[in-house]
């Protein structure tokens, strides 16, 4: 099996900085994409950003500028480096992987359990 799993949220007031970290470990073959997303209270998941392969990156409109992701790729971990936090940054952050695993014919998508970042004064 595979296991995402995450690290790095807390509390942090606003302008602040956080780094959040995910390590993906089990049978993996290849990883094809990692990324962060997020999921506020009432609200749908949504994309933070997203790092392929090649080191090619995505990031939402609303970080842009703020936000950086970073993959290590021999190691399987992608991190997500926040800066100038702001209220409507706090959501759980769920880190993402679009890999395929030892043996398996199909790619498939695997999630972390989330970590709770939260911007407040």
């Amino acid at each position: 099996q595979v296991q995402l799993v995450e690290s790095g949220g807390g509390l942090v007031q606003p302008g602040g900085s956080l780094r959040l970290s995910c390590a993906a470990s089990g049978r993996i073959s290849n990883i094809y994409s990692m990324a962060w997303y997020r999921q506020a209270p009432g609200k749908q998941r949504e994309l933070v950003a997203e790092i392929t392969s090649a080191l090619t990156t995505t990031y939402a409109d609303s970080v842009k500028g703020r936000f950086s992701v970073f993959r290590d790729i021999a190691k399987n971990r992608v991190s997500l480096q926040m800066n100038n936090l702001k209220a409507e940054d706090t959501a759980v952050y769920y880190c993402y992987a679009d890999l395929r695993i030892i043996d398996g014919l199909n790619r498939n998508n695997y999630w972390g359990q989330g970590t709770q970042v939260t911007v407040s004064s």
